[in-house]
């Protein structure tokens, strides 16, 4: 009979799991290598990450699932509340995407997934490993930042820009040593991003986008002429 010590124990796909989360936060996601996760999780079978997970990609989704439940839960709700708004602020905006994720600092496991996380978003290829962009509630977030933010903001990509500087500074905190009351910190975080997404594009900047604009329309291959069209000019 197993004794509950023993019963506690991880198993080996929870092993994994957890080596990984510190180990990718540490050193990258490509940083260390399928029998270094093994070693890690302390698996004899080489090929432990294949047998339970299939391949690498498979496991950062496993590592990223529950925190993504939780953050995502916890920005659905808060998205509710702004598109509730008669007039939304650029500063719940900005809450919404900001707080669900600095609640994480608070442990271990949530600051090496905001580390991953920062890696992820600093790369539009590499969001594309936690699965669907579009389903997720960071979507949703990006989906009505788009109808809140001025016209003249959408070629710009802030959106984008947002997200960047609130994950990056995430995982910069989480990184640090010193690891106290947040607070401060998550409040100057939002008051960036609410200043980001708000910013007035100059004079300057919207000249440079009418012209890449005009540029773009010059280059522009015209279509090429249906068969009927040919034989209508004719």
């Amino acid at each position: 009979m197993r004794s509950g010590k023993q019963s506690a124990e991880p198993t080996g796909r929870e092993a994994l799991i957890e080596a990984a989360r510190a180990l990718f936060a540490e050193r990258g996601i490509e940083g260390v290598s399928i029998r270094e996760l093994g070693r890690a999780a302390d698996q004899r079978n080489n090929n432990a990450v294949q047998y339970h997970f299939g391949n690498r990609e498979a496991l950062l989704l496993a590592v990223l699932a529950p925190h993504n439940q939780r953050v995502g839960a916890r920005r659905a709700a808060l998205l509710d509340e702004v598109e509730a708004e008669t007039a939304p602020s650029t500063r719940s905006l900005a809450s919404a995407l900001v707080r669900p994720s600095a609640a994480m600092l608070e442990d271990a496991a949530g600051r090496n997934y905001l580390r991953i996380v920062a890696e992820l978003i600093a790369d539009p290829v590499n969001l594309r490993r936690q699965g669907p962009f579009d389903d997720t509630e960071l979507g949703r977030w990006d989906r009505l930042a788009k109808r809140l933010m001025a016209e003249t903001t959408l070629p710009l990509h802030r959106r984008f820009s947002a997200m960047n500087l609130c994950f990056s500074e995430l995982g910069r905190r989480a990184r640090a040593r010193r690891r106290g009351d947040h607070r401060l910190f998550v409040s100057d975080l939002l008051d960036l991003v609410t200043g980001l997404l708000s910013a007035e594009v100059s004079g300057e900047t919207l000249g440079l986008l009418g012209e890449r604009e005009r540029d773009h329309d010059a280059t522009a291959t015209p279509p090429a002429r249906t068969p009927r069209a040919r034989a209508k000019r004719s």
